[in-house]
């Protein structure tokens, strides 16, 4: 961890990115670390956090790895306190922990279910609770949920779809219940974006990967499927200054309009 001291106010903001080792959400605490904040890189093994933090700390910013699983109520409370006596009170929230099981319905286990659920959905929520107090504290909050297309229903994801979709009643819960406090909660729903996962389900379907990623951005109305800094972009913004009048809402980052 880097001991840079932010300048202003607006730069101080310590912000906590769950599931950042890779993908969206490295992406996301180094575009938020490139913002001023200091930033807690939240991953299940605290390891494989360090090619995000060593990123940051090489750009100029400050890091903190943080190994928890968001599933698990003591670890998530142990966490954000350990943020808090680091870096500072936690008042940016990037919910972006997240799992696949994929299978069809009548293939799909208990365990299978269970285990999306509980990481989109129950870490959100433990994550939320802890860092709302925080927020509620300064006056001043953000909480991003990560969301996906997927939302709308996919074949083979009747887990997944479902805890994605969950969370965007959870997010027009917490906008409704925090925004006294000064706090917005939005969701972004990215469509296809490069990551580990979209690899995955490429390999599920019996894909090569860069053929998949052909096939779909013959779908996508700007001809291109997505990087992870593009969902990064949309988040800087909405746990900015500029986004207080936002809240409760859910932005599709897909490259067009979704039917």
């Amino acid at each position: 961890m880097t001991e840079n001291t932010p300048a202003t106010a607006t730069t101080s903001r310590v912000a906590i990115v769950t599931g950042a080792a890779r993908g969206i959400g490295a992406a996301t605490a180094r575009r938020l670390a490139a913002e001023g904040r200091a930033v807690a890189v939240l991953d299940l093994d605290e390891a494989a956090c360090a090619d995000t933090v060593a990123a940051i700390v090489e750009a100029g910013g400050t890091a903190l790895a943080v190994g928890a699983d968001v599933t698990a109520g003591d670890q998530v409370d142990a966490a954000v306190a350990r943020v808090a006596d680091t870096l500072g009170a936690p008042t940016v929230l990037v919910n972006n922990a997240g799992v696949i099981r994929d299978n069809l319905l009548f293939k799909m286990s208990d365990g299978d279910w269970d285990t999306v659920i509980d990481v989109h959905l129950r870490g959100a929520f433990l994550m939320s609770r802890a860092v709302q107090a925080h927020m509620t504290a300064a006056g001043w909050g953000r909480i991003v949920n990560l969301s996906s297309s997927s939302a709308l229903g996919n074949r083979g994801q009747a887990n997944y779809s479902a805890a994605k979709a969950g969370l965007q009643g959870f997010t027009k819960t917490l906008a409704f219940e925090l925004g006294k406090f000064g706090v917005t909660a939005n969701a972004v729903a990215p469509g296809f974006i490069v990551t580990d996962m979209t690899a995955a389900t490429a390999a599920r379907v019996g894909m090569e990967f860069e053929a998949f990623q052909d096939a779909a951005a013959q779908q996508i109305p700007v001809r291109r499927v997505g990087r992870p800094e593009d969902v990064a972009n949309t988040i800087a913004f909405l746990t900015g200054e500029d986004a207080g009048f936002v809240s409760g809402q859910v932005i599709y980052v897909a490259g067009g309009p979704l039917c």
